[in-house]
């Protein structure tokens, strides 16, 4: 599906959502990139994985003249209601304080993504804030979600408004020539949002999925886990739909960044994924939209523990393997220097003849 010039985001319903398509990556320029390594003057295989990721980005772009200089991290930055029972450390004030500091690039990820010459693109879609904040794109479905322990976090329609969101982020990226996305969230509560949309989705017992977050104690991990269980029996979850349990369960962040990847592959864009939250999205839109994690590229493992089971689910393998927990989209923007330090041997061409020595032949 091409990029639209003026597409009508709002009008999405359910049914509509679900007739969504996106192409297949181009297999062909994926083989073609792949023997461009091999031609390349360094042992086969030299750059493990890095190899095949950069072919990956070859079949999602349809060329072999790879370039990723202008690249973004989109952060969608929301509140969640949940944080009423006690399960994170901070209230939803760390929310526009930090928020404000991304708005003047003095975050943790904007620091990042200056080093890398990666923009930084904070959506505000949920903070539970009236306030405009410099800095910060405002396309806010409403002040924070419910909370999920007393009904639904969202109604469909904010839900479905929020992966709109997403979508339209996506398209005017590709369309001001953006070649590349990361995914990055802001938002208290989050850890056990994206908990409780694991278990559900994963049919995984709660205490698997769900880590400390921020730092909780042995206390605050149990009360946790707790509501997230909860939630899961008194709406029946391990039933439901992706579009239901992300409804229930999940926030605005979430459901933004499942619009991103979405957007992404019908634009082509290769979206690198950072940490749990950016996984939960991942599945979310690949459950929705069928073939969408072909377009993904992983970044870190985290310390979250259902990461192990989200990139198992999603058939893919992280890289970076830091013990990172910082969230933001700082480890997907770790990811963009290790691409680009890879792809300066791709795009350099030193063959075996330049260098005066025998080619390597793959003997099966």
């Amino acid at each position: 599906m091409k990029c639209l010039e003026n597409p009508i985001w709002n009008d999405y319903t359910r049914e509509e959502l679900r007739k969504l398509k996106v192409d297949e990556p181009d297999e062909k320029c994926k083989k073609n990139v792949l023997k461009n390594w091999d031609a390349i003057a360094k042992p086969l295989d030299g750059m493990g994985k890095f190899e095949t990721l950069i072919a990956k980005i070859g079949a999602i772009t349809g060329t072999e003249e790879i370039d990723i200089t202008k690249k973004a991290v989109v952060i969608m930055c929301a509140d969640n209601g949940i944080v009423e029972e006690g399960v994170s450390q901070s209230g939803q004030e760390v929310t526009v304080a930090i928020a404000k500091a991304m708005g003047k690039g003095q975050s943790c990820v904007g620091q990042m993504s200056k080093a890398v010459g990666a923009d930084t693109i904070p959506i505000d879609i949920g903070i539970n804030s009236k306030e405009s904040i410099a800095g910060v794109i405002s396309r806010k479905v409403r002040c924070g979600t419910r909370n999920f322990r007393k009904e639904p976090a969202m109604t469909e329609t904010e839900t479905l408004r929020a992966i709109a969101i997403g979508i339209e982020i996506a398209f005017r990226c590709k369309n001001r020539g953006y070649q590349i996305l990361a995914t990055g969230e802001l938002g208290i509560g989050n850890t056990t949002t994206s908990s409780a949309i694991a278990a559900a989705l994963l049919k995984s017992e709660v205490q698997k999925v769900t880590g400390r977050g921020a730092g909780l104690n042995d206390t605050g991990l149990a009360r946790k886990q707790k509501v997230i269980e909860e939630a899961i029996q008194k709406y029946d979850l391990y039933h439901a739909d992706a579009l239901t349990v992300l409804q229930t369960v999940g926030g605005f962040d979430i459901a933004g960044l499942v619009g991103l990847c979405i957007g992404g592959a019908m634009c082509h864009l290769p979206v690198v994924l950072d940490g749990v939250i950016s996984m939960i999205a991942a599945l979310l839109a690949e459950r929705l939209v069928p073939g969408i994690k072909e377009y993904y590229i992983p970044s870190h493992k985290g310390k979250e523990p259902a990461i192990a089971m989200l990139t198992k689910e999603l058939e893919l393998e992280p890289v970076i393997d830091g013990n990172l927990a910082l969230g933001e989209g700082t480890g997907a923007v770790m990811m963009f220097a290790l691409l680009d330090v890879a792809l300066s041997i791709y795009q350099g061409k030193t063959t075996f003849n330049d260098m005066r020595i025998e080619q390597y032949e793959r003997l099966n």
